[in-house]
C-alpha cells in the first residue's frame, strides 16, 4: 500500500502524518507512508483543503484530521 499525506507543514498536517503511521504500525499494514509538501504536486490531487490523504494514488480524505477509528477503517477498507 502506497500512503501520502499531502501538506505543507502545518499542524494538522504533521498530526495526520504521525496518526497515520501510528494506525499503519498498529494494525501491522505493509505501507509506505511519505509526505508530499510540495505545493504544486499537492495540487496535482485537486484538494482545496490540507490536510490529504492519498492511498494508492486515491484522494480519500481532505480538508481535516480524521478520528483513529476513521482512519483505521479508511485504511482498511
Amino acid at each position: 500500500m502506497d500512503i501520502k499525506i499531502l501538506g505543507t507543514g502545518c499542524p494538522r498536517c504533521k498530526t495526520l502524518e504521525k496518526a497515520t503511521q501510528d494506525v499503519v504500525t498498529e494494525l501491522g499494514i505493509e505501507a509506505t507512508v511519505t509526505k508530499e509538501e510540495d505545493i504544486m504536486k499537492i495540487m496535482e490531487y485537486g484538494i482545496m483543503r490540507t490536510p490529504g490523504l492519498v492511498v494508492d494514488g486515491k484522494v480519500v480524505l481532505s480538508g481535516r484530521v480524521p478520528s483513529s477509528s476513521e482512519l483505521k477503517n479508511l485504511l482498511t477498507t
